[in-house]
């Protein structure tokens, strides 16, 4: 038994993270301290002001483990990535993960390209962003591409000898292909020298030429090429425009303010922080995210709390961040980010001129956020957990947080497969979806392949703590009715497992129509948020089954008799096919004909001659 009195005691005088459980053994709170005796010691004093949330939190801890570390940037450190991988409960969590698109220039290739990324790497590649916008960001190489003629495939230039004809984008003229050799890396480098000025805000000589060809192209009577270009040159100016914002010194900035909700709720509360990006002195985009908060907290933990997960997450750190108020644990969080940087971070609180003027202008905008997107979180929140709740009265269950589909998916029992998908607080967990493949059961059996995805399912071995099977559902979804749910319960009761089953059952329209529980269909409101909950997790396990169902299809009709032969893989089939380009002409070669193509030796060219001619094989 853990004697909460009794483990206090033992606490070290040390920095480290502390992680709080709840009564089901979860994870509520993780949080740092440079002295873990001092500060773990403070929730469990009566005599102390710690606030609401704490308060609260503290009724419900049972346990309490901690981890020392040498300093307390490490505890920082170890803090941010445990609360991104456990999401307690009791801190403040962003509602959702962005990462932020860059363009890339493969300056370090011969032949460098233009790509979209999500990542900045230290690959001696150029970067520029990061974006607010994905779809900016593929306009915006769209439109090099078509000004620069640089290319967008992934050959490898010049070491690859390609005697095929060039690609689509050549023919289109929006590549000079190099791939060809009809560019040398001289020409070819004076258009990517274009592109990098482009792209670091230098459009004037862009547009200068292009209103050049506008105007020849008009008095040639070519209008449709000058309407081309006169929509290039629209689509740059607003680029431009985007850039142009009053510049405010040469450094990289973000702007952060939170504004935080006046609701009656005793518990929680949103809140809205807006992130304005500064790049070279340019307002390049903002963004906002919503937070969740307990009733009490202040913007100084809020913004503590999300420099924390933010900057966790994003590969690229500004010099600077300007925040609305002073946070506690600035130094620590400056010396965390001066090192994921690798050169000095600042986090300043601006008190006159433009920088304070920019801070208010960040907080003005999560006001307006807020007030604007009220009513809409509180819809999606409806049609979220307030619809879990709606099944839990339903089916009289409580705590209900993860819910697990299964469906099974065969063409008269042609590569019969199974999913799973699971939902947790109403949203779709995509990265715990899971797919079967059939492969006890012959024929088409939905009840048989079902015993045996479950049966799979439950006795899986977890590969850790954070594998996805290692967590239990707190609810089974079967696709049908009395017999689906009897399989389950029938699989649950010999691995002595106690888990909700409910059924849902569709009419004769194949729409869904309630809920099959306990020996009783329940009829629900078709018109309630709940039900349009269980008709989204049906189609969603419909839809994931029918799609492996098909790329397994889709496998079987690409597949080569080479594939038959030993000792012949991808690479050689590729490469037998580019020389001979059919089988016809494979089963024609002789064994030095075969044996001269690249990747083949004598031995894989006899296993191919062998496997067309002694063994009578005909194609």
């Amino acid at each position: 038994m853990f004697l909460i009195e009794e483990e206090l005691k033992k606490l070290p005088g040390k920095p480290g993270v502390y992680i709080m459980h709840g009564e089901k053994d979860e994870i509520i709170y993780v949080g740092k301290a440079v002295s873990l005796k001092n500060r773990v010691r403070q929730y469990f004093q009566s005599s102390r002001n710690k606030g609401a949330k704490i308060e609260q939190m503290v009724t419900h801890i049972t346990r309490f483990e901690y981890i020392i570390t040498d300093s307390e940037l490490e505890a920082l450190v170890l803090e941010c990535n445990l609360i991104k991988e456990h999401r307690p409960k009791y801190n403040t969590m962003l509602k959702d993960d962005k990462t932020y698109p860059f363009i890339k220039v493969t300056v370090q290739e011969p032949y460098p390209r233009v790509l979209f990324s999500r990542t900045m790497k230290k690959d001696k590649a150029r970067y520029f962003g990061p974006y607010t916008s994905a779809g900016a960001v593929k306009d915006v190489i769209e439109l090099v591409r078509k000004l620069y003629k640089v290319r967008s495939c992934n050959r490898n230039i010049p070491k690859e000898n390609y005697n095929d004809r060039p690609c689509l984008y050549y023919h289109m003229e929006q590549c000079m292909a190099p791939c060809q050799g009809n560019v040398s890396q001289q020409e070819y480098k004076k258009n990517i020298d274009q592109v990098l000025k482009f792209l670091n805000g230098d459009f004037q000589e862009t547009i200068q030429q292009l209103t050049h060809k506008m105007e020849t192209a008009s008095e040639e009577m070519r209008f449709e090429d000058a309407a081309g270009y006169r929509d290039l040159i629209q689509s740059i100016r607003k680029i431009g425009e985007r850039q142009k914002i009053t510049t405010y010194g040469e450094e990289d900035k973000d702007i952060i303010a939170v504004s935080m909700d006046e609701s009656l709720d005793l518990r929680e509360q949103d809140a809205v922080v807006q992130v304005f990006f500064m790049r070279s002195g340019k307002l390049i985009g903002r963004d906002h995210f919503f937070l969740r908060v307990a009733r009490g907290d202040k913007a100084e933990q809020v913004l503590s709390s999300f420099l924390k997960q933010f900057y966790a997450g994003t590969p690229f750190i500004p010099r600077e961040i300007m925040l609305q108020k002073d946070i506690e644990d600035r130094q620590v969080i400056e010396e965390w980010l001066s090192g994921r940087r690798g050169q000095k971070v600042h986090i300043r609180v601006p008190v006159k001129g433009t920088k304070e003027k920019l801070v208010e202008l960040a907080l003005e905008n999560a006001r307006m956020v807020l007030a604007k997107d009220r009513e809409r979180i509180k819809r999606e929140e409806g049609r979220t957990i307030g619809a879990v709740k709606e099944v839990e009265n339903w089916l009289n269950l409580k705590d209900l947080v993860r819910m697990e589909a299964y469906d099974i998916s065969n063409i008269s029992g042609f590569e019969s497969v199974g999913s799973m998908v699971v939902y947790e607080k109403g949203r779709p967990k995509r990265s715990d979806y899971r797919k079967f493949k059939i492969k006890w059961v012959q024929g088409p059996n939905d009840y048989a392949s079902m015993e045996e995805v479950l049966t799979r399912r439950f006795t899986h071995e977890s590969k850790g703590e954070f594998d996805s099977f290692s967590r239990l559902p707190d609810l089974i979804l079967m696709d049908g009715g009395r017999g689906q749910v009897n399989i389950a319960l029938k699989v649950l009761e010999n691995l002595g497992m106690d888990i909700p089953v409910c059924g849902m059952v569709k009419d004769d329209d194949h729409r869904t129509r309630g809920l099959y529980y306990n020996n009783v269909e329940i009829p629900i409101d078709t018109s309630s948020e709940g039900f349009h909950l269980i008709t989204r997790i049906q189609d969603e396990a419909h839809r994931f089954a029918i799609e492996f169902h098909r790329s397994l299809r889709s496998k079987e009709q690409v597949h080569s008799v080479l594939d038959d032969i030993p000792g012949i893989g991808d690479a050689r089939r590729k490469a037998l096919m580019r020389k001979f380009k059919s089988l016809e002409k494979i089963q024609e070669a002789s064994v030095e004909e075969l044996a001269s193509t690249e990747t083949m030796n004598m031995k894989s060219a006899s296993q191919v001659y062998d496997f067309f001619h002694k063994k009578g094989k005909n194609i």
